[in-house]
């Protein structure tokens, strides 16, 4: 399906503030960017890099007074979300070499934690893709999806022990259940067609059977109208913006999702 993504975003800038944004799309197996526009005002120099997982970042500095930032694209992304009940689980041995990172405790999923509880929640499903349908299944069912903004990312252990979050909580916790069985997860963030209330969103893929599949909790069946801005271990690696010095939030945050070939917006 194509699609037009959106997001503006606006602050009050009180001193100088270096800035790293990931607000622009990049292109591949899952979805092509056809066109796109990325406007800042006041204009800044903007420097492009690309991190460590393939992410584009920008990097500015943004002088006191008011800011405002406004992305927009045109994607064609999947009308359907693959599965694979009873795909196997790729051994650490047999895995690639930069799926490895995605097996290990990170700051926001600790992994480590959670060995047994996991084993618990997997309890007579096959090794692989099955595991990780019981765990995105348990997740849906415990705990709480509270939909809306919260600026301070909860790890696994904390989301566990509040019994609820935002989408991305939930997936910090999927992510670290599947890596406690030796399944890689990542953390996703990026837009979902149809997603209420719109926001931005956040899900977790998981490594199976020689490649990344999609999950989330949030939802109550899996479809198509995702559209990827970063991939990363958890929240730190794919923050749509970080700042440096005196806080910052955004004064006003708006995400827009609207299907270009037919369709309800």
């Amino acid at each position: 399906m194509w699609l037009r993504t959106g997001c503006s975003l606006t602050f009050t800038i009180t001193a100088p503030t270096p800035f790293i944004l990931m607000l622009r799309l990049r292109s591949g197996a899952q979805q092509w960017i056809a066109r796109e526009e990325y406007r800042l005002n006041p204009y800044i120099p903007v420097f492009e890099y690309t991190d460590g997982y393939g992410n584009l970042c920008q990097r500015l500095v943004a002088l006191p007074g008011p800011l405002a930032i406004h992305t927009t694209s045109e994607v064609l992304t999947a009308d359907h979300v693959d599965q694979a009940p009873g795909a196997p689980i790729v051994t650490i041995e047999n895995l690639p070499e930069n799926v490895l990172s995605y097996l290990l405790p990170s700051r926001y999923c600790e992994s480590d934690r959670f060995g047994l509880m996991a084993a618990d929640i997997v309890a007579g499903q096959r090794l692989g893709y099955d595991q990780v349908k019981a765990i995105e299944s348990w997740l849906r069912s415990t705990i709480r999806y509270e939909p809306g903004i919260n600026y301070i990312p909860l790890s696994a252990t904390e989301v566990h022990a509040k019994g609820s979050g935002v989408c991305r909580d939930l997936a910090h916790l999927g992510i670290a259940l599947c890596r406690s069985l030796s399944i890689p997860a990542r953390l996703v963030a990026g837009y979902l067609y149809g997603l209420r209330p719109m926001d931005l969103h956040a899900w977790f893929e998981a490594y199976v059977a020689g490649r990344w599949y999609t999950f989330d909790a949030t939802q109550t069946e899996l479809r198509g109208g995702y559209v990827v801005i970063g991939y990363g271990r958890d929240a730190a690696d794919v923050a749509i913006y970080n700042q440096f010095g005196p806080a910052v939030h955004p004064e006003t945050q708006s995400v827009h999702v609207d299907r270009l070939d037919g369709g309800d917006s």
